[in-house]
């Protein structure tokens, strides 16, 4: 089993928004608010970028769930940016587990979504608060 880096985002990042989700029936919602969140706060459109709103909305689902399926509630979703990248961080309250990359098995229903975030992101990584376990993954702004 693989684990991610340790690292907080980068401290030039600016919040954003937040959305506070405690049950899984608040994802459709998140990723309406966070598609227009995108959009509102300078996703330059063009042809290399037509599909980052639909990959950070795709990674906050998935880390999103983890969090909800996995974490202690409730799960804190996080857009920030800096000049040229959006970072999306996703914490909950279980401090215990670390997040690590699992073996994945093909016929598993579930477990891809840090592997996702690593595929799809800039850069993925995860760190700790006094009272919360965060991931992060930045895109290109």
């Amino acid at each position: 089993m693989g684990q991610l880096r340790t690292s907080p985002p980068p401290p030039q990042a600016t919040e954003l928004e937040q959305w506070v989700l405690s049950t899984a029936e608040e994802l459709r919602e998140l990723r309406a608010s966070l598609r227009d969140a995108l959009t509102r706060h300078g996703l330059v459109q063009g042809e290399d970028l037509d599909e980052v709103p639909h990959l950070v909305v795709l990674v906050a689902t998935e880390l999103a769930t983890n969090a909800l399926r996995h974490g202690r509630p409730p799960t804190i979703v996080t857009l920030l940016a800096t000049d040229d990248t959006f970072l999306l961080d996703v914490a909950d309250h279980d401090l215990r587990t670390v997040p690590g990359l699992g073996d994945i098995h093909p016929l598993d229903s579930g477990g891809r979504g840090l592997m996702l975030a690593e595929s799809v992101s800039l850069a993925v990584g995860w760190y700790a608060t006094e009272g919360t376990k965060n991931i992060w993954a930045s895109f290109p702004r």
